[in-house]
Parts: C-alpha cells; sequence; structure tokens
C-alpha cells in the first residue's frame, strides 16, 4: 500500500529513505535508518520488526541480503512483505512477497533501490530514474522519486502519509541530517517538498555565517532571521550594529535580552558579553 526508495550519496555517504502512502502515519513506521549502518524500508502489512532487528543485524555485520533472509525465515506473513534493506557501502536487498496487492514490484541500481505495491504502475523503475537523473542533496533526489511515482499514478487509493529521513555517514545512532513526515492529507507531498525546503534552509542558516540574507530566502520566520542577525554583527566584530539589532528585537519582547544573556554562557556562540551588558541593554 505503498512507495519508497532508499539511496546513498557516494560523495558524503549520507543514507536516506522516502516513502510514501495513502495509509495514515507511514513515515513512522516504514523508514528506519542508522549513521553509518545502513537504511531500511519495511512496508505492506508493514512488521517494524524487519526496521528495528534488521539494523541491528547490519551493525553486527550481516550482508543486507543475509540480515533480509534471517528475518523473513521465521515470518508466517512473509508473503505479504514488501522490505528492502540497504547497507552504508551502498549494497542492497529487497524483497517483494507473492500476496502483495499489485502493482508491486521492486528495482535497483548504484547506490538506490526502489519498491512499490497497490500502485496504479510500475513507479519503482521510474522512482530509480528520478533519482540518478537528479541533482542537489540526498534528500532532495529522495524527494523527486517520490514526486515521479506519484506522477506516474502512485498509491491507487490515493495519498496520505509520507516521509523522510536522511543520516550522516557516521555518527550516534540518534542522530539524523533530515527526519520529517506529514501524517495525512492528499496535499501530503506537496507539504512533505515545503518542510524539506524549510529544514535545508535552517540548516543553511545555521551553518553559514553570515546566515541571514540566505535565511530570508529560504522562508524562515522573521524572528529567527533577526536573532540570526545579531549573531551575524557580533561574530563580525560589529558589536554596535549587533546591539542596534537586539535592541529592536527587545522593543518588541523584551525576553530577547534574557535569551541572549543565556547564549552569551555557550561556548559555541559568538562573542555576545559587550551586548547584553551594555548600559542600555536593560
Amino acid at each position: 500500500m505503498t512507495y519508497s526508495i532508499l539511496g546513498r550519496d557516494p560523495e558524503t555517504g549520507e543514507l536516506g529513505v522516502a516513502v510514501q502512502s495513502q495509509a495514515f502515519n507511514t513515515g513512522a513506521a516504514v523508514p528506519w535508518a542508522t549513521p553509518g549502518v545502513g537504511v531500511i524500508a519495511t512496508q505492506s502489512f508493514t512488521d517494524r520488526r524487519y526496521g528495528f532487528r534488521g539494523l541491528e543485524l547490519l551493525a553486527a555485520g550481516k550482508s543486507p541480503q543475509a540480515a533480509l533472509d534471517e528475518l523473513r525465515e521465521p515470518d508466517a506473513l512473509s508473503g505479504f512483505r514488501q522490505v528492502a534493506f540497504m547497507d552504508a557501502s551502498g549494497a542492497t536487498a529487497q524483497w517483494t512477497g507473492g500476496d502483495c496487492i499489485p502493482h508491486a514490484g521492486n528495482a535497483a541500481g548504484e547506490n538506490w533501490c526502489a519498491q512499490g505495491n497497490m500502485l496504479a504502475a510500475d513507479a519503482w523503475i521510474t522512482m530509480g530514474e528520478a533519482f540518478t537523473s537528479t541533482t542537489g542533496s540526498l534528500a532532495q533526489r529522495l524527494m523527486a522519486a517520490l514526486d515521479a511515482a506519484e506522477a506516474a499514478g502512485g498509491d491507487w487509493r490515493g495519498r496520505g502519509g509520507a516521509g523522510i529521513v536522511v543520516v550522516p555517514a557516521e555518527g550516534e545512532p540518534w542522530e539524523r541530517v533530515v527526519d520529517l513526515r506529514v501524517e495525512d492529507g492528499d496535499d501530503s507531498l506537496a507539504q512533505l517538498r515545503r518542510l524539506l525546503g524549510l529544514a535545508e534552509g535552517y540548516r543553511r542558516a545555521n551553518r553559514a555565517r553570515p546566515a541571514s540574507p540566505g535565511a530570508e530566502q529560504d522562508g524562515l520566520p522573521e524572528s529567527y532571521v533577526r536573532f540570526l542577525g545579531v549573531l551575524d554583527a557580533a561574530g563580525s566584530g560589529s558589536q554596535e550594529e549587533a546591539r542596534k539589532r537586539l535592541d529592536a528585537l527587545a522593543a518588541e519582547q523584551p525576553m530577547w535580552r534574557e535569551a541572549f544573556k543565556r547564549f552569551a554562557r555557550h561556548p559555541e556562540m559568538p562573542p555576545l558579553e559587550d551586548i547584553v551588558d551594555a548600559p542600555n541593554a536593560q
């Protein structure tokens, strides 16, 4: 009742999985990911055991195919399942049970694999073509694959839940580059695309200096753009400009002064002491 794609960026080592379905809350059930280990999609009468235990097996050194086979062997409903594994090297394994509702199938290529069931057409092939022909971040390429599947007919019941998860090449199990989902709605893909644009905008703003011009163009909230403007001015050594920007914020919401006093204690913040301790910063 779903289509999904797993992908790897060979330049960054990022791994990701994206999914769309008419089913509610599918973004919380189908995608599974651990940095430096792998990504998994478990769908069609979804059994989350494939995600949780599958990542454990990959982390223990099992190949995607061996891990998938081990979990399928005791599964009495294996014929109804559709599952895909990808490890950190890009190796994949897929299973589409014979009892999955048509159109159902899967396809794989270098650094990607796609699968779907209950679809209007063989969209898993279309997804791979879109993924390989699109440029941009891994999340953007996964999003393009979902859009292509929907354009090819998508889930024949309509749209509902959707999600994208991208993890870094290495890191703690909880680390995420992107972790977004839309629980329900006929416009779920449009909403997911909007959220992805915001997520990548926040990521750029939080990493780049100065951030303000780009943050404004990315549609970030005005108050957040102005907050970044104070940090940018302080970081560039323009204390007077930073103080002026903070004064403007505090004139509208006095709690900004207390907030920046706390920010000044954070070791990763630019120098803020002269701003918050200035005579007019009362």
